[in-house]
């Protein structure tokens, strides 16, 4: 349920152990437990430390930097940026979760997830970052009259061919990458070694290195006859693509989860989980877009959506995808693991409406630290989470057994859910009170929607567990871009955007509001759950609203869209942010975002006077993300993702920038005008006039060598 600051304050000193938020009325002090001076932003702060007076004056006339602001006495270095190379392919396009286990002392294994193309700013720059030409303008002229079925073409038309060499190039950026790095005085270095490569997306297509998997869905991979498209590879995997938040196990893998592969092959599926054909997600490019680039070889959609579990230290290993973790648009990884007990691993699927979903392995754990571990993710059962807004919850197993019990179209931002339709397979928007009814006259459990045995069934559900979670009345909820367990067991969950979509409908709006009960709640929350008795196989858990995004003198934190999370060893948050590009310094954006200016990341301490208030720790360069944070054993370099600078600009051309007219609000709810100078376009990391931008991994530090958290 939504608390109160107050509430909340009154919420942490029970011992909950979750953040709460502090009065907003108090001039904030600097916490005990923070390291830093907070960095002043482009907006009034509860914790800025400025009387209201002064707020006006100080946000009056402000200039945004195209560079990663960092406080003082805090520095960064590079430690490779796209197109560098690594292992016998290059680092891939904006990375994004990081994962750094050390090999030896003062050296280790960095790995990089590479999510997407920014297809206006990569195509602009491909050539001169990486020195080759493709036929871009060529095949952007052939497709005026709109998308391709590039896969059906005859292997003689020229067009064929161009569209190939575009799609191999984006699939080649995309994926997860493994660098050895090395440190030399205080700065981290790439130091080459036999463990450096890339598992692209088109791993496996013509090298023969695929990917694998384990679980039910490789039931339905093996099939060769079917309602669908079948590849003909079995549990062989073309590449991994969509690679966006992550996790890092006790063992020494790491879990890279598949996020929007929507864009690149088809995702629905048949009741016998098998694909829709490549050319329903056709080939499309475009200024600022470029989309079925792996409909475009044949890559059946149904082996994408995963979480894909790799050995850094290993050089031989490529990847496994593991199906009982589910398919679904995973940007989220929490691994609670905990001797003798079964293992839990949470998930959000961020999609507007997407579900938080839970599996428990089927055997315990015997040593948190045995790389045997990674079996248990291969046997056990995968459980959604159903929200009551009394602050209760419960997990909805997926089984073919599971009862049909979808929520109501009225409760859920946007008025609609969508269920999967049969026979034709794929979904359907459903928006009124009798299709749910009849709906659930028609097909009592989720095995009345899948075919096959018992067990292709199960592999059925799992491959469609989004719609299968709405059918058995999951809770649809706000875009979960992370799930982080923190020392205590509390699982905290950003929630990025209570906004719905026309095609996916939005959250529960019973439990999504927010702090004076608006609906459609743009900026987003944290959540805290605990699950009951504190045990990973539990059935039951309570949660609370912890933290709000939005404007300071609205009751929210200072911040907007909550993204990545971090917990350190203290068992404090840091988060970063992610509003989407085309809000970035745009007031006139939906609703009010696009003042809150560039991306950011925040420090949250869960103790102390201050529990629960938004510091702000680092504000990103022009149009970027900033991603995957991840700190050293010793504290002393947190490792950060600058994704897509120059996103919608591209290249700042001979330093241009604009200046823009800001709605500004202080403390006491005095309303004055910001004047915003802004950069167009991003020369970062490189600083040089007309550079071109490339989203890049970078080393943070404090330059007195003590531990940054």
């Amino acid at each position: 349920m939504r608390i109160t600051r107050r509430e909340a304050l009154l919420f942490l000193a029970s011992g909950w152990g979750a953040v709460a938020w502090g009065t907003g009325a108090t001039q904030a002090a600097k916490p005990t437990n923070l390291k830093f001076s907070p960095l002043r932003g482009v907006m009034p702060l509860p914790t800025d430390g400025l009387t209201a007076e002064q707020q006006k004056n100080a946000y009056r006339q402000v200039e945004i930097r195209d560079e990663l602001v960092l406080p003082e006495g805090y520095t960064y270095e590079v430690i490779a940026s796209w197109g560098d190379s690594l292992g016998n392919s290059r680092l891939g396009y904006n990375n994004d979760y990081l994962s750094f286990i050390a090999s030896g002392a003062n050296q280790g294994y960095l790995t990089i997830n590479f999510e997407y193309i920014s297809a206006r700013t990569w195509m602009q720059t491909y050539g001169a970052v990486l020195g080759t030409d493709l036929p871009f303008m060529a095949v952007q002229k052939a497709l005026e009259t709109g998308p391709v079925d590039a896969y059906g073409m005859a292997g003689d038309n020229p067009l064929k061919a161009q569209i190939e060499q575009i799609v191999v190039a984006a699939l080649e950026d995309l994926g997860i990458g493994v660098m050895t790095i090395r440190q030399e005085g205080n700065r981290w270095v790439k130091s080459p070694g036999a463990a450096d490569r890339r598992i692209s997306g088109i791993s496996g297509w013509r090298d023969g290195n695929y990917l694998g998997a384990t679980g039910p869905g490789t039931l339905i991979f093996r099939k060769t006859q079917g309602q669908g498209y079948m590849d003909n590879l079995g549990t062989k995997i073309i590449g991994t693509f969509g690679n966006c938040a992550g996790g890092t196990t006790p063992w020494g893998t790491v879990l890279s989860a598949e996020e929007n592969f929507q864009y690149l092959v088809a995702e629905p599926v048949y009741g016998d989980g098998t694909s829709f054909a490549p050319g329903t997600r056709p080939f499309t490019i475009a200024d600022g877009e470029l989309a079925g680039h792996g409909s475009a070889l044949g890559l059946a959609g149904n082996k994408y959506g995963w979480i894909v579990e790799v050995d850094p230290a290993n050089p031989q290993d490529k990847g496994t995808k593991h199906t009982w973790l589910g398919r679904f648009r995973h940007e989220a990884v929490g691994i609670r693991v905990v001797a003798g007990k079964p293992l839990a691993f949470y998930s959000g699927c961020d999609r507007r409406g997407g579900h938080l979903y839970k599996f428990v392995s089927r055997e315990a754990v015997r040593d948190p630290q045995d790389k045997a571990n990674s079996r248990l993710l291969a046997q056990g059962l995968l459980y959604a989470a159903k929200f009551n807004p009394d602050g209760t919850g419960r997990w909805l197993a997926l089984t073919p057994d599971s009862p049909v019990n979808p929520d109501l179209p009225e409760v859920h931002a946007g008025g609609m859910i969508t269920l999967p339709k049969r026979p034709a397979g794929g979904f359907a928007p459903v928006t009124k009170t009798s299709e749910v009814e009849q709906y659930k006259q028609q097909y009592k459990t989720l095995g009345d929607l899948y075919t096959g045995s018992r067990e292709e069934q199960q592999g059925a559900i799992l491959i469609d567990a989004h719609y299968a979670a709405n059918a058995a009345g999951a809770t649809c909820t706000a875009r979960p871009e992370d799930t982080k367990i923190a020392p205590d067991g509390t699982l905290y969950i950003a929630f990025t955007s209570g906004s719905p979509s026309s095609q996916d409908g939005g959250p529960d709006e019973r439990i999504f509001v927010g702090p004076y009960n608006q609906k459609s709640y743009e900026p987003g929350w944290i959540m805290a759950l605990q699950e009951q008795n504190s045990e990973p196989t539990a059935m039951a858990f309570t949660w609370k609203m912890v933290a709000t995004g939005g404007e300071a003198n609205l009751d929210g934190g200072g911040f907007a869209n909550p993204d990545n999370l971090m917990v350190d060893p203290a068992g404090d948050l840091w988060m970063v942010t992610d509003m989407s590009t085309s809000r970035l310094n745009n007031p006139a954006a939906m609703p009010g975002t696009g003042r809150f200016g560039n991306n950011s990341m925040w420090f949250i301490p869960t103790r102390g006077a201050q529990a629960g208030q938004a510091f702000l720790f680092a504000l990103g360069p022009m149009e970027c993300e900033l991603t995957g944070p991840y700190l050293s054993d010793d504290r002393k370099t947190l490792f950060l993702a600058v994704q897509h600078p120059g996103e919608a600009g591209s290249i700042r051309k001979d330093g241009a920038k604009r200046t823009l007219e800001v709605r500004m609000v202080n403390k006491d709810g005095d309303r004055f005008m910001q004047e915003r100078v802004v950069p167009q376009g991003s020369n970062w990391p490189a600083g040089a006039p007309n550079a071109p931008p490339k989203p890049a991994v970078v080393a943070i530090r404090r330059l007195d060598g003590q531990p940054i958290a």
